[in-house]
């Protein structure tokens, strides 16, 4: 019987094999050492660290549906829902020059 994909709790899709990322619902520089942890993808987990602060993560954001409720998570989760499981985007960073 074939293994069934994880499903990535914030966006709803399923996470192929070696795709996921470990989420500390509470920071481990928070307290949350050895707390509750959900797999997420990578790039769904990018976007809650690069939206929120560790601070706002242990204080307002420690749960999957606070972190979905959020507006900027919520407009991204609506656009990558409408993405392929296995997509990736490139790392936003600064621009090289030209």
């Amino acid at each position: 019987m074939p293994e069934i994909d994880p499903i990535c709790p914030l966006c709803d899709r399923p996470i192929p094999d070696g795709d996921g990322s470990l989420h500390h619902l509470i920071p481990k520089l928070k307290g949350g050492k050895g707390g509750p942890t959900v797999l997420l993808h990578v790039i769904c987990h990018k976007e809650v660290h690069a939206t929120l602060t560790e601070g706002q993560l242990a204080r307002e954001f420690n749960t999957v549906e606070a972190l979905r409720a959020h507006p900027r998570l919520e407009k991204f989760l609506n656009w990558v829902r409408k993405r392929p499981p296995s997509f990736r985007s490139k790392v936003p960073g600064r621009r090289r020059p030209r």
